[in-house]
């Protein structure tokens, strides 16, 4: 089960059909974000991943006929679907706290959801992360190792753990943990942890090579030419050591700038009338910087600002192209303005770029389903099932792509097929009777072609 690819983000959606898509500025679930820093101060920037993934889906626009009456004849199931959704509420009261950053009030309600079915293990590494955030090591630890454990062995969990580590001036476990990791880092900052883990065990080559492979990844965290110049200062090489010194001070000047403007045009957006808003905001529309445009563009879909979103989010996908987060937001942006056709391209991108990143495969999945694109929603929300089975709402999707697939092979007697389609339905939603007397009647109608 893959928990990694869990940073991005998500905004909300105004519409009684799309139950509600998030946007904040961690990497979810969503998911809980890799922090910046083993004290972490959340950063409205790009260093810090910002996805995290309260994921919901438009479920009218292409109805499973007798699905609605299935669940009418059985209040049992009912009473199921409604401890399910006690659980979902404080699942979703957490992503609201992750929203704005309320890490302790997200991990109580994570908790309270675990309490209620413990076997959520994507809710568990989340947990996990909350308490890293607000320094409860100790409790992080016990969670992430149950989820390294359940999982056996998930990136996302060794990271954290390895990170814990490095906190607790554990060397040599951090720089083992981190360096498994290398061949494909769950997060972006991976390279630049093991450098620093190196930097302090006094490995100078080490730090060196990880470090410089940390730079190639994001060549605008300045903590990364910081830590090297430390490592040239112990190397003896001054003028090296200078010369990072003063582009670590370059890009930290540039990101407290841009940290400011994203506050100020922040409030500004929540205080002041649209047109004083937009002024402020528009200092942040640097035509060369995909950082700067992008957390426009974000902030502006978090204030429900979807239309102003897109040229900021338009021009950073332009200068950034191979960025799957910057082509994750503008999907997500056109997704939430119901421009689904516009939500395919920039989404179908975003998977190339990360294939094994739950969150754009289900949105992506989801777009093509609006679409009634269903052989193809069926074969990405399949893929996304296989990378979060625990998420109620994209295996729900999955489960009505599937009924509306096994209907149309029926109708076009390619009965093998439909029923293909029908034990996927089945799997997902073992006790829908709808499920079993389509399987039923499919199965009668093959034997009677059978012997026509």
């Amino acid at each position: 089960m893959a928990l990694v690819g869990r940073p991005g983000a998500i905004l909300c959606v105004g519409s009684q059909q799309l139950r509600t898509w998030f946007s904040g500025f961690m990497p979810t679930v969503p998911a809980a974000p890799p922090l910046s820093s083993p004290g972490f101060t959340p950063k409205i920037y790009r260093m810090a991943s910002r996805l995290i993934f309260a994921l919901s889906f438009l479920l009218a626009c292409h109805k499973v006929p007798g699905a609605q009456q299935a669940t009418n004849r059985e209040p049992v199931a009912g009473a199921k679907t409604s401890a399910r959704e006690t659980v979902q509420a404080h699942i979703g009261k957490a992503h609201e706290d992750l929203k704005d950053q309320r890490y302790r009030e997200a991990a109580e309600e994570f908790d309270a959801a675990l309490k209620l079915d413990p076997h959520l293990v994507d809710i568990r590494y989340q947990l996990g992360v909350c308490y890293f955030a607000i320094g409860q090591r100790k409790e992080a630890r016990k969670e992430l190792e149950r989820v390294r454990t359940e999982t056996r062995n998930d990136p996302a969990a060794i990271y954290y753990l390895g990170r814990l580590d490095l906190t607790e001036g554990n060397l040599d476990s951090a720089i083992e943990l981190l360096n498994g990791l290398m061949s494909k880092p769950p997060f972006p900052d991976t390279a630049y942890y093991l450098g620093s883990a190196s930097l302090k065990k006094g490995d100078a080559a080490a730090a060196e090579k990880w470090l410089r492979k940390a730079a190639e990844v994001d060549p605008r965290d300045f903590r990364i030419p910081d830590h090297l110049a430390r490592v040239y200062q112990k190397l003896g090489r001054r003028q090296d050591a200078e010369r990072e010194y003063a582009r670590a001070a370059e890009l930290r000047q540039h990101y407290n700038d841009a940290a400011q403007q994203a506050t100020d045009c922040s409030r500004a957006l929540e205080t002041r009338a649209p047109e004083a808003a937009r002024a402020m905001c528009q200092q942040l529309f640097v035509l060369d910087d995909p950082d700067k445009l992008t957390t426009l563009g974000m902030l502006y879909g978090k204030h429900g600002d979807y239309a102003d979103a897109v040229g900021p989010l338009e021009r950073a996908a332009r200068l950034d192209p191979d960025s799957s987060e910057v082509q994750h937001d503008l999907g997500l942006t056109y997704f939430r303005l119901k421009q689904y056709q516009r939500a395919r391209g920039p989404l179908e991108k975003a998977v190339a770029l990360r294939p094994d990143f739950f969150g754009s495969n289900a949105l992506l999945g989801a777009t093509l389903y609006a679409l009634k694109e269903d052989e193809v929603a069926y074969r990405v929300l399949d893929h996304a099932h296989q990378l979060n089975p625990r998420h109620a709402d994209s295996a729900d999707l999955l489960f009505k792509t599937a009924m509306i697939l096994s209907q149309t092979k029926a109708a076009s007697k390619q009965y093998e097929e439909s029923l293909k389609y029908l034990r996927k339905a089945a799997e997902l939603h073992p006790a829908d009777p709808e499920v079993h007397r389509r399987l039923a009647q499919v199965q009668a109608d093959s034997v009677a072609g059978a012997h026509r």
